[in-house]
């Protein structure tokens, strides 16, 4: 209320009456009106420029709650894996997994809030995944945790590596036949031509023996160790061509490799196993076999182990394979690495749609695990392969 002071009478009257006052107030609910109008037009363009993002993706990208049910699936995605938006959208995301995945998931999720300790989420994987049709495909896997004021969701990132892993199935595939190649030439050849080499050392030892027995002892010693050549040449031959693996299966070539790596590098290698293990996929053995291989070399030649475990065991739905050593171990910040044996190991437990992990052992040492399913992934055509027909 205000008094007029004109004409001293006293009569109130209302601060709106006055026409200065109104002027400002409707000047001030202008301006308002005016942010108003400007900061919801600046949330529709971050929207539309959001949207635009996700449908022009090249890469699937699937929100999910705190539960693992999908919340958004982008264009990309529909193409990935062959479903439409609303045909997911509300459903488990383990609907898009291929076993034991599918199984394990819900357990993860709650792992993670439960403990905080993270398997995919900020790291990003190789893994599978299973289309609309059935088809199982392998995809990298980036995920993400976003956190809101009252919830959280999570991001995934997928990319369908189908012709990729094409590519390095063919390499792995040359390199095999190269490997073999090369392991049957030293057996067949090398060895062959050391052995002639020993025999002659043999007769001329024994011409020498009437004549000069330094000589002769010095032919016989060439002899021996020709002969340790010819010992060392047929168990590299083996390691590069394992006969035992296509004759008796991957036990048997399990236990081969463990009295080998004894004989060629002087330390203590033990096959172990807790009750006989049938598999039958020759080219997923075959794999298993050179990553136990690569596991055992690494740990000699840089972790300067000199006793190791090979343990093969059976467990629903997969295979495990654990190669255990004494060594130095990795460090405490290790990643993952980046050395090319490790790199080839991943490759290969990729290719059998298996898991890579690697420990370090309480006691020290080191322990790399690989699991692989039972039965064989059988993926879909490849996309790229379907556009060009």
């Amino acid at each position: 209320m205000v008094f007029d002071s004109v004409f001293g009478i006293g009569k109130p009257r209302r601060i709106s009456d006055n026409p200065r006052s109104n002027g400002m107030r409707k000047k001030t609910k202008t301006s308002s009106a005016g942010r108003l109008a400007r900061s919801e037009s600046a949330v529709r363009d971050r929207e539309e420029r959001l949207r635009a993002i996700l449908e022009t993706a090249v890469e699937g990208i699937i929100t999910i709650d705190e539960r693992g049910i999908i919340e958004s699936f982008n264009p990309a995605s529909e193409r990935i894996f062959g479903y439409a938006a609303a045909e997911v959208i509300g459903k488990n995301v383990s609907v898009l997994m291929s076993t034991p995945h599918r199984e394990q998931h819900d357990g993860y999720l709650e792992s993670y809030q439960r403990t905080g300790h993270a398997r995919v989420i900020g790291i990003g994987r190789e893994t599978f995944a299973r289309r609309k049709d059935g088809t199982i495909f392998p995809m990298d896997l980036s995920v993400s945790e976003v956190r809101l004021s009252d919830r959280r969701l999570f991001t995934g990132f997928v990319r369908d590596i189908t012709e990729r892993k094409h590519l390095e199935k063919q390499i792995l595939e040359i390199s095999e036949r190269e490997q073999r190649r090369i392991g049957q030439d030293l057996h067949d050849g090398l060895c062959q031509h050391l052995a002639g080499i020993e025999m002659l050392s043999q007769v001329l030892a024994k011409k020498l023996k009437p004549v000069s027995k330094s000589g002769s002892a010095r032919a016989d010693d060439i002899a021996r160790a020709v002969r340790e050549a010819i010992s060392q040449t047929r168990l590299l031959a083996r390691g590069l061509s394992p006969v035992t693996l296509e004759s008796e299966g991957l036990m048997s070539a399990l236990a081969e490799l463990a009295l080998n790596t004894e004989s060629m590098f002087g330390v203590r290698c033990r096959f172990d196993f807790a009750e006989p293990v049938q598999f039958d996929d020759h080219t997923a053995a075959t794999h298993l076999f050179r990553i136990a291989q690569e596991a055992v070399s690494n740990a000699i030649k840089h972790g300067k182990a000199k006793r190791l475990v090979i343990q093969l065991r059976e467990e629903p739905h997969q295979l495990a394979l654990r190669v255990t050593d004494d060594g130095v171990g990795f460090p405490k910040n290790f990643n993952g690495g980046q050395g090319m044996g490790l790199r080839i190991m991943q490759n290969r437990i990729g290719m059998v749609g298996g898991n890579l992990t690697v420990e370090r052992n309480p006691g020290g040492g080191t322990s790399v695990i690989f699991t692989a399913p039972k039965q064989p992934v059988r993926t879909g055509t490849c996309p790229f392969h379907a556009a060009k027909k």
